[in-house]
């Protein structure tokens, strides 16, 4: 097995930068008590400025004069580890997390699919920058192992288990992953390096120190199992943004649920599933949240078509107040099928298909302003079609009619011509005894004079003339 290990060092930075629009300017994540707030990360534009984690926040402030302050909040922190989670879990089916800033990942079983390590760490980077996550990344034949070497050099690889040995062995006391004062106390017996560790007998530091420092080098040479509880995507979706000011207007509120349904879509690639409802939350200040739903007609994921179906929806919605924190919850996820295309297609690939056009216009007017034709199975041509607002029913098996006109006249009319020219009939129609009422007809496809295409029949309580029922094109 070969085991990948994504360390995420700014994690709950990285996932507040994600909420705002302008993530350049010079940010600090403060942690601690109100009087005391110190800073727990800084972003690469305040470390420029001279700013480092453990510095009060009245430091920062006085050598940085404009200064974005975030609060740590390790619930959003737990949410983002959590899609981060859900992410790899589309290249693995083994995504375990480990501690508070890491995932352990099994890549060997993934390699047919997505080829060598390097080609996977590739993409991994494109789409972890693209979301917006510094990370480190190391790859090893044990968990354990990948995850020390993750925090020693980032993409370091080792396959041999000669070499990662010897790396290991070299490795100071200090970066193998022990608890600070079980370090501490290997120090002040002379010990700096894994490998004079690993040269004492056993039965010793195990009468030194607790039997979890014997199974911790045992993980991390491989030669005992790390216990790992492996990830499971959950069966509902929900993402919460504070927007932290009061937002009255439906534009600026684009920019997070553009990262909303972002993160939908991804969450639904990993599960490899879709969506055909969802709903947004909208919370304000001494009012019940606002609750606009999403449906849609066929399970879709593309991050592109989630957002514009939800954007309609939320330009069209009336708030009683402004807008303090958006909220996406999803529990309607079925079995996701890709669209069918033929290899030649035919259709400009910038042009939407049917589908997509018929959910956009549904999200700009609402969802009863646009229509479909149903086919019910009734023979009457009066009842053969009926307008709906859910996609038409295939017709039930069996029920086939011959071609039908596609002008019917409400109601029929005499036909002006005494004498056409019949070109297919008589057609019997006869139904509706059940609802009251019947008909009884024989219809012909007849030609006119004019060279006409008519569709008429003859009623059988009439006086044998024709009456007009539609006109063929």
């Amino acid at each position: 097995m070969r085991w990948a290990c994504l360390l995420l060092p700014h994690l709950a930075l990285d996932g507040l930068l994600r909420d705002v629009a302008d993530a350049t300017l010079p940010t600090v994540l403060i942690d601690g008590p109100t009087q005391r707030r110190v800073l727990r990360d800084v972003s690469p534009e305040a470390g420029a400025l001279g700013l480092r984690p453990g510095q009060s926040l009245s430091t920062a402030q006085a050598l940085a004069g404009t200064l974005r302050i975030l609060i740590h909040d390790p619930q959003q922190e737990s949410r983002q580890r959590d899609l981060l989670a859900a992410w790899a879990y589309g290249f693995s089916s083994q995504v375990a997390v480990f501690g508070r800033h890491a995932l352990l990942v099994e890549v060997e079983g993934s390699r047919a699919l997505f080829g060598t390590w390097q080609a996977l760490q590739a993409r991994w980077r494109d789409e972890l920058g693209a979301m917006g996550f510094r990370h480190r990344l190391a790859l090893a034949p044990h968990p354990l192992a990948a995850r020390v070497l993750a925090g020693i050099e980032d993409g370091a690889v080792s396959d041999d288990l000669a070499a990662l040995h010897a790396r290991l062995h070299a490795l100071p006391i200090t970066r193998i992953g022990l608890p600070a004062s079980i370090a501490q106390s290997m120090i002040r017996m002379g010990l700096r390096t894994l490998g004079q560790a690993r040269a004492l007998p056993r039965a010793s530091l195990a009468r030194r120190f607790s039997p979890k420092l014997l199974a911790h080098l045992d993980a991390l040479y491989g030669e005992r199992d790390l216990p790992l509880n492996l990830y499971r995507p959950p069966d509902r979706f929900e993402a919460r943004i504070e927007l932290g000011f009061e937002v009255e207007s439906s534009q600026a509120l684009l920019f997070p649920l553009r990262r909303l349904t972002a993160d939908l879509a991804l969450y639904l690639v990993a599960r490899d599933g879709g969506v055909q409802g969802f709903q947004l939350l909208l919370e304000h200040e001494g009012h019940p949240a606002s609750c606009i739903r999403v449906g849609l007609l066929a399970p879709e994921r593309d991050p592109a078509r989630l957002f514009e179906l939800a954007r309609g929806r939320l330009e069209r919605a009336e708030l009683p107040a402004p807008v303090r924190a958006l909220a996406l919850q999803a529990d309607d996820l079925p079995p996701f099928v890709p669209e069918r295309r033929d290899l030649f297609s035919a259709r400009p690939q910038q042009s939407s298909s049917w589908d997509a056009l018929r959910e956009r216009l549904r999200a700009r007017l609402g969802e009863d302003a646009v229509h479909t034709l149903a086919a019910p199975a009734d023979h009457r041509p009066e009842r053969a079609t009926h307008s709906a607002i859910e996609p038409a029913a295939a017709s039930p098996a069996g029920f086939n009619s011959p071609p039908r006109p596609a002008w019917l006249l409400h109601p029929p009319k005499l036909l002006p011509d005494t004498l056409p020219q019949v070109l297919a009939g008589p057609e019997r129609i006869e139904s509706g005894w059940w609802d009251g009422q019947d008909i009884r007809r024989d219809y012909y496809r007849v030609r006119t004079r004019d060279g006409q295409y008519a569709w008429a029949f003859h009623p059988h309580d009439g006086d044998g003339r024709l009456l007009l029922h539609g006109w063929f094109a």
